[in-house]
């Protein structure tokens, strides 16, 4: 049996063919379009999200064939990023508008308006009122674009975050669902109950009947339409929001697991059992997953906004590198930054300073400053936030970490995993397999499908992993990080 994981990220999709003894029999990655239609703003066009679903699944299945392995795919899981707002046509299945992407700060003003319910808002989802979240892009959606908002209120048209398009497009439309732990990304989910609060709907102006229907992380969730996904008519079985998938693909299945992964933002999640911790210092608790007919587990998290997107800044805005990859090299060149900083808040701030106004800042130029020591400045910059985290995590909420668990595509550079290590002073390990998010997704989906009986037999099929040691440093610039910071938030304000 063969588990097809569909990794629906921020800047493209990856697809795995997972074997039971979970290794990763082929892939598929196919990129799709950001939008930047104005500064702060970032939309995704949700049908060449879909094509790239369909490529990248379709990719990988040849890839596996054309070397003579037989592919029987038994089930599918989906993982996906959060927070991002989708509508679309409940009949034709076509996008009503572009999807408003997490980064996407332009309903800063909702929050503002909000203000006031920020204590409730937070009692009830275990979240802050911030632009990051999918309910105050619906806010404004409501506010701006009435003729697509007629046909929500009409019932034409669906409400949903990234993982409900793709299950709709993925069913030919019979499924419009979400699972509890991308409902709890939204500031609409009742944290305690995991049920949509009709206080919180009426707050933000969404009507309740146009929100998914929440269903297990893991179980039998819907099945695929032959005619809409590739001939293949198979259980789709496990869904998740990606960083809740990662600490699954990472087996952090008891309570006081932690993982960080580094995509385009970074998250750091701690596993607290059924127990929800309260949240402090910039951290939120959120729904980690649901597993069929057991109780809900929950995460702490810390969310920063932008790391391997700093990269791709340096690739794509600055062309001072080819590939995202160069960035190691380039940043190995020279010893240290030279005292450069770099603050990578190019969308606002996350944990621990949930500052949306904040902007990116590089400090301390002089004559001799290279791209070499701004490369190696923005792996720092991405560090020195990680540590904040971290801080957050093991003061406020008093957890304490022996390790950090690693994973996704910036996890790769060895150079940012040491330089983690020593600014934590605690070793970071990482998986031989970082794609650990659509691992996260396949090992839900199979679970529910019965490739695996239980989760001791999921965290029996890791693979082995790389140790990085902290090394002693004679001062780690902690300092006049936490002072660049304060600079940028009011420049900002």
């Amino acid at each position: 049996m063969t588990v097809l994981s569909i990794d629906a990220g921020t800047t493209g999709v990856t697809c795995l063919l997972v074997s039971e003894d979970g290794r990763v029999l082929a892939r598929g990655q196919r990129e799709f379009p950001q939008h930047f239609p104005a500064p702060g703003l970032v939309e995704h066009d949700p049908d060449e999200i879909w094509a790239a679903v369909l490529a990248a699944s379709s990719d990988a299945i040849d890839a596996a064939s054309s070397r003579g392995d037989r592919v029987n795919v038994s089930c599918v899981g989906l993982t996906n990023q959060r927070e991002t707002v989708v509508l679309w046509d409940r009949e034709t299945l076509r996008p009503a508008t572009r999807a408003i992407v997490w980064q996407d700060r332009r309903s800063a003003g909702e929050c503002d308006r909000l203000r006031e319910h920020e204590p409730r808002v937070r009692e009830l989802t275990g979240l802050p009122l911030d632009p990051y979240f999918s309910a105050t892009k619906l806010a404004w959606l409501s506010a701006n674009l009435p003729e697509v908002w007629a046909g929500v209120r009409a019932g034409r048209v669906a409400v949903g975050t990234v993982d409900s398009y793709l299950l709709a497009r993925l069913t030919g439309g019979r499924l419009h669902a979400t699972d509890s732990s991308n409902a709890s990304r939204t500031l609409l989910l009742d944290l305690a109950s995991a049920r949509w609060s009709g206080e919180l709907a009426d707050l933000f102006g969404v009507p309740v009947e146009a929100l998914p229907e929440i269903v297990p992380s893991s179980g039998n969730i819907g099945r695929t339409d032959p005619e809409h996904f590739l001939g293949l008519d198979v259980p789709v079985s496990g869904v998740a929001g990606d960083q809740q998938a990662a600490l699954f693909g990472q087996a952090g299945f008891a309570p006081g697991a932690m993982k960080c992964t580094y995509g385009t933002g970074s998250f750091l999640l701690v596993n607290t059992g059924d127990r929800i911790a309260p949240a402090g210092a910039g951290l939120l608790s959120t729904v980690a997953w649901q597993l069929e007919e057991q109780p809900v587990q929950y995460a702490l998290e810390g969310s920063v906004f932008v790391t391997g997107a700093a990269v791709q800044w340096l690739r794509d805005g600055l062309k001072l590198i080819e590939r995202s990859s160069d960035s190691e090299r380039l940043a190995a060149s020279v010893p240290d930054s030279d005292g450069l900083i770099f603050v990578p808040a190019l969308t606002g701030i996350g944990t621990p300073h949930w500052d949306p106004h904040a902007r990116g800042a590089i400090l301390g130029i002089t004559r001799g400053t290279t791209d070499a020591h701004l490369a190696r400045a923005v792996l720092d910059g991405i560090a020195y936030q990680i540590r904040d985290v971290v801080e957050a995590v093991t003061g406020t909420a008093g957890i304490p970490i022996a390790r950090l668990a690693v994973d996704g595509g910036a996890a790769a550079n060895d150079l940012l995993c040491q330089i983690q290590a020593d600014l934590l002073g605690r070793p970071v390990v990482r998986p031989e397999t970082t794609e650990t998010t659509a691992m996260g997704a396949a090992f839900l989906a199979g679970l529910g499908a019965g490739v695996w009986k239980n989760l001791d037999e999921v965290a029996e099929t890791g693979d082995g992993r790389r140790v990085f040691s902290p090394r002693p440093l004679p001062d780690d610039g902690y300092r006049r990080w936490l002072d660049a910071v304060d600079a940028v938030r009011r420049f900002g304000s």
